[in-house]
């Protein structure tokens, strides 16, 4: 649902023609990792995250909500996109963040790393197909 409502802020935030690394770099500059409060898991819109922040700090979030922005941002751009969920015990995932498809790959997009196309690696990893007629 937060994707869903970020798609229209994604699109008016974003120059139209963007690659995913832009749209990565963007974000990047617009965002600050910020733990969730003790014992709440936080999920923030875009529109939340960017104007109307919980932490009372735009772009102020964690990794769901990074990847909820980065999600509707290269959606609302066209390009396919997957959840990935990672952690080092198989039960209890740890992290969370995306795969955009480039048009020629899969790529990393992880805005808590410090570089387009990379994360940290984990021992275990899922991914999960978004599908876009849900988000329309």
């Amino acid at each position: 649902m937060q994707v869903y409502d970020s798609l229209d802020y994604a699109d008016k935030y974003l120059p139209y023609n963007v690659t995913p690394k832009e749209i990565f770099h963007i974000l990047k500059q617009n965002t600050t990792y910020k733990h969730d409060p003790q014992g709440v898991e936080l999920l923030q819109s875009m529109p939340s995250l960017m104007d109307d922040n919980y932490w009372g700090h735009s772009g102020w979030g964690d990794c769901d909500c990074f990847t909820i922005a980065g999600v509707a941002c290269c959606t609302v751009r066209g390009y396919k996109t997957r959840y990935v969920v990672v952690g080092n015990d198989r039960n209890a995932p740890s992290h969370i963040y995306f795969q955009v498809h480039d048009g020629r790959k899969w790529v990393d997009f992880d805005l808590v790393a410090p570089y387009y196309g990379i994360t940290k690696p984990y021992k275990y990893q899922n991914s999960f197909p978004i599908i876009e007629k849900q988000l329309y």
